[in-house]
């Protein structure tokens, strides 16, 4: 998986691809987990993410616990497969899609 930052102000944008899985979760919880400071907006672009594993929940959660306290968390471009795990997980309801 590879995760580009982008910085403007008090947003952060993380665009991922590839998959986020077992194997490349910990790259993800390494750019999110105390990271968060001063960030109000935080999005995840996921436009050429293919797939999201309970273990890349888990950092979708954790951020989204964090942001709720400091701002807002969102997440776009989610595709079909991703979307229908979201709604079975009932993370669509948790987790700002846009």
């Amino acid at each position: 998986m590879q995760i580009t930052k982008t910085t403007e102000n008090d947003k952060l944008t993380l665009s991922l691809e590839g998959r986020l899985d077992t194997l490349t979760a910990p790259l993800l919880e390494a750019e999110v987990v105390g990271k968060l400071d001063g960030v109000k907006t935080l999005v995840f672009d996921f436009q050429n993410l293919a797939y999201v594993s309970s273990a890349g929940l888990r950092i979708l959660f954790m951020a989204q616990k964090v942001m709720s306290k400091q701002g807002q968390m969102i997440v776009k471009n989610v595709n079909s497969d991703i979307n229908d795990i979201f709604k079975v997980t009932g993370f669509s309801n948790i987790l700002t899609i846009a």
